[in-house]
């Protein structure tokens, strides 16, 4: 019965050190491969991609990454953070490793489409409404001019802000803008865009016309009604002069011989639809 006993204590006195020893085993396997990240894995190379109006160069100091820098304790979400909020044109920044000794910094740039003034001083923003630069009037020539709206302590690389009673128009130019965007049209903007009024927002499009969308409307569909609409001009010979209002629901265009611009006030006579637009059609010389 006693050396029944002792060899069942020898059996648990077994497992016990067992369990033990495969503890160890594992923590000495981490503290090798922890050692091994930290001595090995150091950045040797960085590789930018996507960018053409900043250097590789600002744009590593944006991130704060310098050679040497362990890869695994980077913080990636932090780095394209700070490289958004140092370098205004860059829209987005992603970051990825690639071992065993390299970073990669992807960045995907914005582009002015408009401009807005404050307090004697002139600032372009993109389609999100980033506030990328300021200046004189000069950085104005050649974009549309916002009215209606009174920035709030204006930064740069900062989005626009206005007072609570212009926020709904704000989020409509920003509607409008990125819909206008997307199809490839913003480079056509020119003059202004007149947000004065509660129902409706003009902007000049190319030399000599006028565009009137409705607020608060699906500018998706107004845009693309609205390329539609001048590619049908063009093929009938129609020319891009005056007023075109799209205010009148199911896509409908009316051209106005007379031009509306934001230092005047045109009485609004009865106008002959512009000439219908099939949906398929799209209009591919806006730039």
């Amino acid at each position: 019965m006693a050396a029944r006993r002792n060899r069942r204590g020898r059996r648990r006195n077994r497992g016990r050190f067992g369990f033990l020893y495969k503890l160890l085993s594992f923590l000495l396997i981490f503290a090798a491969i922890l050692v091994g990240c930290v001595v090995f894995f150091r950045v040797d190379t960085v590789v930018v991609s996507g960018q053409s109006r900043y250097t590789e160069e600002e744009i590593i100091a944006a991130a704060g990454v310098k050679q040497g820098d362990n890869l695994f304790r980077l913080n990636k979400i932090q780095m394209g953070a700070d490289i958004v909020r140092s370098l205004p044109y860059v829209d987005e920044a992603a970051i990825s490793r690639k071992f065993p000794d390299t970073l990669l910094i992807c960045v995907t740039e914005t582009s002015a489409v408009a401009a807005i003034q404050s307090g004697g001083e002139y600032w372009l923003l993109d389609a999100r409404g980033k506030l990328l630069e300021r200046g004189d009037a000069s950085l104005a020539e050649g974009k549309a001019l916002i009215q209606g709206l009174t920035p709030l302590a204006p930064a740069v690389g900062t989005l626009l802000a206005v007072a609570a009673e212009e926020q709904d128009k704000l989020d409509q130019l920003t509607a409008l803008l990125s819909a206008i965007r997307a199809e490839e049209m913003t480079g056509s903007l020119t003059g202004f865009i007149d947000l004065t009024t509660a129902n409706k927002i003009r902007f000049g499009y190319g030399a000599d016309l006028t565009v009137v969308f409705p607020m608060n409307a699906d500018f998706t569909s107004k845009t693309y009604a609205l390329k539609c609409t001048l590619l049908k001009m063009d093929e009938e010979g129609v020319a891009r002069t005056g007023t075109l209002d799209l205010t009148y629901g199911e896509d409908q265009a009316h051209l106005l011989p007379e031009r509306w611009l934001p230092d005047q006030t045109l009485v609004i006579q009865p106008a002959e639809p512009a000439p219908e637009a099939s949906p398929e059609q799209g209009d591919t010389n806006q730039e």
